[in-house]
């Protein structure tokens, strides 16, 4: 919704300065909506970031920058357009349920929009908990 590359940019910027260095990036995908009807296409990106924070600390910080950037939340549940939407895919190789975070996210190997460009950057990293890699997950679903 807007400039999208400008606002990938200060995505970026902001995830190098209070969660940690970017190693990797994919380029900027576009895929239609997902989970409800939408006119609009959306914009993909992957990252791998090295952080020194846990999990809950790098949630915060996501949260904080989406809240930023103009992310609001209406709706307590479903899906709705939003000026940005940051989601933790992996972290390390740990599996997190919690009621504030899940990680793996339970439907990342259903969501092609998230699998292509994470096998742009890391295709041989293993789901740990569905033993597969990005590229086998990408092709079985």
């Amino acid at each position: 919704m807007g400039n999208e590359e400008a606002l990938f940019a200060q995505v970026r910027t902001l995830c190098e300065q209070r969660i940690g260095a970017i190693s990797a990036q994919s380029k900027l995908y576009t895929s239609k909506a997902w989970g409800f009807e939408h006119k609009n296409s959306f914009y993909n990106q992957a990252l791998v970031v090295h952080t020194h924070k846990n999990a809950h600390e790098t949630l915060h910080e996501c949260l904080a920058i989406e809240s930023e950037l103009g992310r609001t939340r209406s709706q307590p549940a479903g899906y709705e357009a939003r000026v940005i939407d940051i989601d933790i895919e992996y972290f390390n190789n740990d599996i997190i349920e919690t009621p504030t975070l899940q990680i793996p996210h339970p439907l990342l190997h259903l969501r092609r929009f998230a699998l292509v460009p994470l096998c742009e950057i890391v295709p041989d990293f293993v789901h740990p908990g569905l033993g597969k890699t990005q590229r086998e997950l990408l092709i079985s679903g």
